[in-house]
């Protein structure tokens, strides 16, 4: 059996750290010791997180718009100047969707791959050198169920999604033997804002909730579950309800089977 990993201590920087599952993970991470790096685009919000964690002292705000990549290069440096090393780095801030392929414009398409992938894949490149002369550390990607099923309304985000879980495995493969670990979590309905700033076709927030979303999972314990398979090394985490479990195990044993469920699902 492999040794738990302790995050006392450790330095765990979070992107999307100002609301939902960024926030939640915060909150488990600064509980298991860790001094815990938040970064969103709002550092009134980050503070306000900051300041409700264990030992808040011990934590920052890094503010950074993740797809700016100026800014990301900005918030690294502070990093390192502050806190000198990256133990894990959970790459959180994601985008969602709620569009028919039909109505969804091109633009829109770009917006959430720049969020859910591309921005995803610069972070990791600029912090990657850093994992690497330690020799050691943790890559964490939030991906998403919708990564491994693709259903109705979530064309675009299903696709990022799996994007990053793919770019993740190849990561994993590269870097195994130099002493970085690669993980990859997929949740799958939490309750959070994330349906309020799901995208519409035409780029605008959605701007409500989803009934599934608001009866997904508590987001303590969507965090506190995945911290703890974090901790035991795990690098495929599905954490969601008894459906979205059952959708992957169907994904791997019978994809046809999955794809006559999904038509019949109503997921929106």
């Amino acid at each position: 059996m492999a040794k738990r990993e302790n995050l006392e201590h450790k330095v765990v920087w979070i992107t999307g750290a100002s609301s939902g599952i960024g926030k939640a993970l915060a909150k488990e991470c600064a509980l298991q010791g860790a001094q815990v790096i938040l970064t969103a685009r709002r550092y009134e919000e980050l503070e306000k997180v900051r300041v409700s964690l264990l030992n808040p002292e011990r934590h920052l705000s890094v503010c950074a718009d993740i797809t700016n990549e100026s800014q990301v290069l900005h918030a690294y440096e502070q990093v390192l100047a502050r806190k000198g090393r990256i133990d894990w780095l959970i790459n959180n801030a994601g985008l969602s969707q709620r569009a028919l392929i039909a109505d969804t414009t091109m633009l829109t398409e770009r917006t959430i791959m720049e969020v859910d992938y591309f921005s995803q894949v610069f972070l990791t490149k600029t912090v990657l050198p850093t994992f690497l002369q330690q020799k050691h550390g943790r890559i964490i990607f939030v991906s998403s169920v919708a990564a491994l099923l693709g259903t109705q309304y979530r064309a675009s985000y299903s696709a990022a999604k799996s994007a990053i879980h793919m770019w993740a495995n190849s990561l994993r493969a590269e870097v195994a033997e130099q002493g970085v670990q690669v993980s990859v979590v997929f949740p799958g309905f939490v309750n959070t804002n994330v349906s309020f700033n799901a995208l519409n076709g035409e780029g605008k927030p959605q701007g409500h909730q989803d009934e599934a979303i608001e009866n997904g999972l508590d987001a303590d314990v969507f965090a506190k579950n995945t911290v703890k398979a974090l901790m035991a090394g795990d690098e495929y985490i599905v954490v969601g309800g008894a459906k979205e479990k059952l959708g992957v195990l169907v994904s791997r044993l019978s994809p046809s089977t999955l794809y006559k469920m999904i038509r019949k699902t109503k997921v929106k």
